[in-house]
């Protein structure tokens, strides 16, 4: 199982996640340059190589129209725009741990023109999907702090732009890593206040606060705002657990730097490794049985918990009161995304309640790997532990070999691993 746990013991921000995550990259260069070359408008990203403390990280630095903006995304012109300090202003990138004082533009972009940008962007569904749900997060803490709704909340033209970059740099990094599971230290938020053009703020910042609910914080001894709406809101999707740093086999860590020197080291670490075997952890088992919904409505229910990142989602028949024939729908997801998985059951099915079952299970350690055919390259799940070891070629891949080879799937399937022994 391979297991992305980022160190945020300095606080984090989107250039800072995405600095971090380009060390883990194989071609950070390529990388920026896909990037780059998604088209979001006037907007483009740059890496630098920096010290911090002595340590060498990765600073990635978003302009938009030749500016690099820093202020935070927020309602324009009627509050105080906290900055943080690592990545561009608020939602658009709140350069991590930089200046205080923010300018202004006169240009705003609402929630919605956000979404329609990012939908008209050639990205894989699920980054896509990623994407609109953290800059949701960061839009609908704004509204509350600022007591209106979501669909009136704007945000200045350069921030929003430079947080798209940022957080789309995240969501495709990620994509293209596939960790099997993402852990966190707690997050250090600083402490005191941060002075920005309407006024002074506490640190957090109110969005950055609402953003941080639910996860494990502390202040530290650097006054100053070290955390962003932006990495809080990315570390509130992905992560799924903020914890110590797990047992693991380290096998290679990336650092990105924040644009403050500071007494310690302004930089997020990502370290990457594998679990040396499986292991047992807890998960939960949300039911409920159904038999007034159609196929297709239920497939449509199965795909939005499993576009979520539950774990497994399946249908068992049963019968039920005055012998109608219905389906129980089962969904396996983690302890920390129950309530979030049973909203959505409550959502997309006709069921008036959802039963849950703690569960434990054993589970082997996976990862996935290139291997070399006669067929060319394909992509292969490679699980051990517990004194066996399993291998399965990727469906897709076969798929696609079987229908330009003309052959039947499971004959392909029988001829690739006989050759792989």
């Amino acid at each position: 199982m391979n297991i992305l746990y980022l160190d945020c013991g300095m606080g984090a921000a989107g250039d800072m996640l995405m600095g971090a995550l380009l060390g883990l990259h194989p071609d950070p260069q390529g990388f920026l340059s896909q990037l780059n070359g998604l088209g979001i408008p006037h907007t483009r990203a740059a890496v630098e190589q920096v010290e911090r403390c002595g340590i060498a990280g990765l600073h990635v630095r978003v302009s938009v129209g030749g500016q690099e903006e820093a202020q935070d995304a927020a309602p324009a012109h009627d509050h105080p725009h906290p900055h943080g300090h690592g990545d561009a202003p608020g939602p658009a990138g709140e350069h991590a741990h930089g200046p205080d004082v923010h300018s202004h533009t006169h240009a705003h972009r609402s929630l919605g023109d956000i979404e329609a940008l990012i939908r008209g962007l050639p990205l894989p569904p699920a980054v896509q999907a990623d994407a609109l749900a953290v800059y949701g997060r960061i839009a609908r803490a704004e509204a509350q702090v600022h007591g209106r709704p979501v669909d009136l909340v704007h945000f200045h033209e350069v921030g929003a732009l430079d947080a798209v970059m940022d957080i789309l740099g995240v969501c495709l990094l990620l994509h293209q890593l596939k960790p099997d599971r993402i852990l966190s230290s707690p997050l250090r938020t600083g402490y005191g206040q941060v002075r920005c053009a309407h006024g002074v703020l506490p640190v957090p910042a109110p969005a950055t606060a609402l953003l941080l609910e639910g996860i494990p914080v502390f202040a530290g001894d650097i006054p100053g705002e070290m955390c962003t709406p932006t990495g809080a809101a990315l570390l509130g999707h992905f992560v799924k657990e903020f914890c110590p740093l797990p047992p693991m086999v380290l096998e290679r860590s990336g650092y990105g730097a924040g644009t403050k020197e500071l007494p310690a080291a302004n930089l997020v670490r990502a370290l990457w490794g594998r679990s040396q075997e499986g292991g047992r952890d807890e998960i939960r088992a949300l039911s409920c049985n159904l038999d007034d919904m159609s196929g297709e409505t239920l497939a449509f229910a199965r795909d939005a918990l499993l576009d979520a990142g539950a774990l497994d989602v399946f249908f068992t028949p049963i019968y039920m009161k005055k012998g109608r024939p219905g389906y129980m729908l089962t969904c396996l997801c983690t302890p920390a995304q129950e309530a979030a998985m049973a909203a959505l059951l409550l959502r997309h099915t006709s069921t008036l309640g959802v039963r849950v079952q703690p569960a434990g299970r054993y589970v082997l350690a996976r990862q996935e790997e290139t291997v070399q055919t006669s067929l060319g390259l394909l992509q292969r799940k490679r699980a051990w532990g517990y004194g066996v070891e399993k291998h399965k070629f990727e469906y897709e891949d076969l798929a696609r070999l079987a229908r330009a080879q003309g052959l039947p799937l499971e004959e392909l399937r029988a001829r690739l691993e006989k050759e792989q022994g």
